[in-house]
């Protein structure tokens, strides 16, 4: 009992391994797309500075990588052990499915602690030390980051588009400004400026850091008193002193960790704020960690009742499951202002379904 136990358990680390590399891999093309562009069009980012930009971003993609790559493992393994008849052959001896899943289950259970430490501590630290190095090569880089036909954050609060770069010196330049806005005691970014100018001109400090940018000829609409009013300037000048300055800025509350988040809700709590999406966040963390428990329950019975051997079913099913579970999360997520609805609950509801039916779908399994 303890060689098979211990055989499939080496088979489960060993499919989880490749599964996780797979997913990893994937979701990181996407974050390197979409975060390691800037570093690279700045010209000043070494393959060293890239490398550690990856690394960062690792425990941000390992916290949905480790469930979906574990849901995936779980469901090809025990999709090849029915149809390779080697489950007709354990049941033959003796023993029943719901024995050689204890293993099972229990490397699910150390896969959710793994899971936790990262969505609760790695991932959120990880992320915020990434926007750092990519904020402050792009703060030293000044100029060299500008080009033509690109939209560039020049600040917290500011997007700046030209249509010609020429240097310092911009043509056909359109600006859009936000502002923190406070509704039903949460905080949302809402757009305050948009405006064009034919010219610009991006001015530098002594260090040759961005300092201000100088429009000419402004034309365009500001929002004031919740109205928009127009907007006419021969010159207009916009200090961006704090130009890409994430830093020194409070980390969001998706960036947050545990201890970040529950000192966060006790100074909600005391000021008088509605605390509801900093304990939405909270259950979103723990319960996506509980999700390594949750798929590897489910995915037992799913891959024996599968009957097949090849890897798209067990990848299909997988990518089903993680949607309709992620749903939930996004729903609650969707409703952490509204706390008469008790969003903090809804992203626990996935976790109990799927609990509840992989155990059922096992028991019925031992059953036969």
């Amino acid at each position: 009992m303890k060689t098979l136990q211990a055989y499939l358990l080496r088979q489960l680390v060993a499919t989880v391994s490749l599964t996780v590399a797979v997913f990893t891999g994937l979701l990181l093309v996407g974050n390197v797309l979409a975060d390691i562009f800037d570093l690279i069009a700045t010209g000043r980012a070494s393959a060293i500075l890239i490398g550690k930009a990856l690394l960062l971003l690792v425990p941000f993609v390992l916290a949905f990588s480790l469930p979906i790559g574990l849901l995936t493992a779980t469901l090809l393994l025990f999709g090849r052990l029915s149809a390779d008849q080697e489950l007709t052959a354990i049941r033959a001896s003796g023993i029943s499915p719901a024995r050689i899943s204890v293993p099972i289950l229990a490397f699910g259970a150390a896969m959710a602690v793994i899971c936790g430490t990262v969505n609760l501590k790695l991932a959120p630290e990880a992320r915020v030390a990434f926007k750092a190095l990519r904020d402050g090569v792009l703060r030293e880089s000044g100029a060299s980051i500008l080009a033509d036909g690109r939209f560039i954050d020049l600040g917290p609060r500011i997007t700046i588009y030209a249509q010609k770069v020429e240097g310092l010196r911009m043509k056909g330049v359109l600006i859009y400004g936000t502002t923190n806005s406070l509704e039903n005691g949460r905080t949302n970014l809402i757009r305050n400026l948009d405006v064009h100018a034919p010219e610009a001109e991006l001015q530098l400090d002594a260090r040759g850091n961005p300092s201000r940018l100088l429009l000419r000829q402004v034309q365009g609409v500001y929002l004031s008193a919740n109205e928009w009013q127009p907007l006419f300037l021969e010159q207009y000048i916009h200090d961006i002193a704090e130009f890409r300055d994430a830093g020194n800025q409070r980390p969001r509350i998706s960036d947050m960790t545990l201890g970040q988040l529950l000192a966060e809700r006790r100074r909600l709590e005391r000021d008088g704020g509605k605390a509801t999406p900093v304990t939405v966040q909270i259950h979103r963390n723990l319960s996506f960690s509980f999700a390594c428990i949750a798929f590897t329950l489910i995915g037992i019975p799913l891959g024996v009742r599968g009957h097949r051997r090849e890897t798209n079913f067990g990848i299909a099913a997988s990518l089903g499951l993680v949607a309709a579970y992620y749903s939930f999360l996004l729903l609650g997520s969707a409703l952490d202002t509204h706390a008469e609805w008790h969003p903090e609950f809804i992203v626990w509801m996935p976790t109990g379904l799927f609990v509840g039916t992989g155990g059922l779908l096992l028991w019925r399994l031992n059953r036969k």
